[in-house]
């Protein structure tokens, strides 16, 4: 396994690529920027939203969990562009953080929005986690699929042709089809939520969209999820700073609504040799908030170590004993990165 010579990303993560330097795509598309022309891009945005205002009704929709990033989306979209946006999320089912139900509702408060919000089918779900935990090492994949899909079966309901996503994951952090583009037609084909859907639930299938217009507001505002971040916080936004600190994250502000989910995130590390603080120290280092060596040792200390209130919440959602939980775990060791250490695996030098 190497890693970018920039950044701290290594080419085992799925559909990155790297230049002859040994640069990841991903830190390569962020050095792009500077040949960007966001005036412009800015001015396609608020052209996109002039074709869709619609006096005394929803002009947008936006996919939102209530985080930092969906707090920066609903901003620009209502308090920049001036649209009516209507807020779509999707709940895991699982015990929230404190910040996490604080935010939820923030983000309505602070921006005035209302929020459509779908509570998934308890028994489907658990029993969708279970087969998709044990068989490929995807707990939340029922989850991350109706994240993609409800919001376009909303805007269909409601004939709201605008829907508003945050950042191309692809173009951004390295993936396949990793292409700048606005449209955000193609992103439910990418691999956190396989294109197949589950005959028991009719949400999961992703209907036609060809009236629709679903767009990455990464495309028209230079994306920084640090920035974000900061914006965030000036407008109510808690971090779990005093609530919980986590053994495998390097930061307290990504992903912080339920402790169940990251599961789901962090079994990138026994398939791929990376995780959450990878992909944080990645992102932190194109921003030029970490240097290199500095977020090395953050990663050999982090990434591997799975936070045990994420496997207890996970554990008593699905019923399993964490016995259970870590020998379905250990199958999904990628035996080519990492080797035995006893009862221990351990990344391959």
């Amino acid at each position: 396994m190497r890693r970018c010579t920039k950044c701290v990303m290594p080419d085992t993560r799925p559909g990155i690529k790297f230049n002859k330097d040994g640069v990841c795509s991903a830190c390569v598309a962020y050095e792009k920027r500077i040949e960007i022309d966001w005036e412009e891009r800015y001015r396609e945005l608020i052209s996109l939203c002039d074709e869709h205002r619609r006096e005394g009704d929803y002009d947008c929709i936006i996919a939102v969990s209530g985080g930092k990033d969906s707090h920066y989306q609903t901003h620009v979209m209502k308090e920049r562009m001036g649209m009516n946006p209507l807020l779509v999320t999707v709940e895991d089912n699982f015990p929230m953080t404190m910040a996490g139900q604080h935010n939820i509702k923030n983000i309505s408060e602070r921006f005035g929005c209302n929020i459509i919000s779908l509570k998934p089918n308890i028994q489907l779900q658990k029993k969708l986690m279970r087969a998709m935990f044990e068989e490929k090492g995807q707990p939340t994949w029922y989850i991350d699929r109706l994240i993609y899909t409800f919001p376009i079966h909303i805007a269909k309901k409601f004939k709201i042709p605008l829907i508003i996503y945050g950042e191309n994951i692809a173009y951004e952090y390295g993936g396949y089809d990793a292409k700048e583009t606005p449209s955000a037609k193609t992103q439910v084909k990418n691999t956190v939520a396989e294109n197949f859907f589950v005959k028991d639930d009719p949400l999961t299938i992703y209907p036609d969209d060809s009236e629709l217009e679903p767009i990455y507001l990464s495309y028209y505002v230079p994306w920084n999820s640090y920035v974000n971040h900061i914006y965030a916080m000036n407008n109510g936004f808690q971090t779990l700073e005093g609530e919980w600190k986590r053994t495998h994250h390097i930061e307290n502000f990504d992903q912080i609504d339920s402790r169940a989910y990251l599961v789901h995130p962090w079994l990138k590390y026994p398939k791929y040799g990376h995780s959450s603080a990878t992909d944080i120290a990645a992102r932190l280092i194109r921003y030029g908030l970490l240097d290199r060596d500095k977020a090395m040792k953050l990663v050999e200390k982090h990434d591997h170590n799975l936070d045990k209130q994420c496997v207890k919440d996970f554990c008593e959602f699905l019923g399993y004993t964490e016995k259970e939980f870590w020998a379905i775990v250990d199958k999904f060791y990628n035996p080519k990165l990492f080797e035995r250490d006893g009862e221990k695996w351990r990344l391959r030098k």
